[in-house]
């Protein structure tokens, strides 16, 4: 885009040929079965992030290399092993210059060039009620942090001990974070308890844990729709793209 405009402020295009070169770099069509929103940063402050589920192996790997090489970086979410397998044996065919990061928790990957650093705009903070929400929770804190996030995280800090919340949550008020992620399972109490503690917006992750009635994490999603603690934002169940997305929304807002 910086070249395009270079070239139309010195003369060598003009303003119709800039604009169609401009529409041209937005998109960019990988095969017959994707297009990539390249400028998806730039314009919202959030990356596009591929969703592997849905997607063959092979369709993941057309669309992460062709995003990381245009934008130094691609994030992808729902990840499998055989994804994994597929990039890297692309990274070793194409190119040596990308990494592999692959985050089996959070069942996410990033391909990025060697060297690229992910710039930093704020701190938030990440709670996860039980042990059993730590993959959504993870989910959340790397998408986060390719968004410029620096998170604040504690684990395991759920009301069935209740007193676990207070030091953690010590720790990320006093670190001034923009906003907090809260993520539980069952009865989903605990962002409606955080957001009655705390100054910053609340994002509450309704999780997929629990038993019977529970619905798979529609109790907590009601629940948390349902808080009368004022500040509490809900995303979908187990969305913790969703969550990490807003976050970073939140901390790009108060730079």
């Amino acid at each position: 885009m910086e070249e395009i405009l270079k070239r139309f402020a010195s003369g060598k295009i003009g303003i119709e040929e800039a604009c169609k070169e401009l529409k041209l770099e937005s998109i960019r069509r990988v095969k017959d079965f994707a297009r990539i929103d390249v400028n998806r940063l730039y314009r919202t402050g959030i990356p596009e992030i591929i969703f592997a589920e849905g997607k063959s192996s092979a369709e993941v790997a057309d669309i992460a290399m062709a995003l990381a090489t245009a934008k130094g970086f691609a994030l992808i979410s729902r990840a499998r092993e055989k994804d994994v397998e597929e990039l890297k044996k692309r990274v070793e065919e194409e190119s040596e210059d990308f990494e592999v990061d692959y985050n089996e928790v959070a069942k996410t990957i990033i391909v990025k060039k060697r060297g690229y650093e992910f710039e930093k705009i704020d701190k938030i903070g990440l709670i996860a009620a039980g042990t059993a929400d730590i993959p959504v929770a993870e989910e959340a804190r790397v998408v986060a942090e390719v968004c410029g996030c620096e998170v604040i995280k504690a684990y395991d800090v759920g009301i069935a001990g209740i007193h676990r919340l207070v030091e953690p949550l010590e720790e990320i008020v006093n670190a001034n974070v923009a906003a907090i992620i809260v993520v539980a399972g069952m009865e989903g109490a605990l962002p409606s308890v955080v957001a009655s503690l705390v100054n910053v917006p609340v994002i509450g992750v309704p999780t997929s844990v629990g038993y019977g009635l529970g619905g798979k994490g529609t109790a907590a999603l009601l629940s948390m729709l349902q808080s009368c603690s004022p500040g509490l934002a809900v995303v979908n169940i187990d969305n913790g793209v969703g969550a990490g997305t807003f976050a970073a929304k939140c901390a790009c807002r108060k730079k």
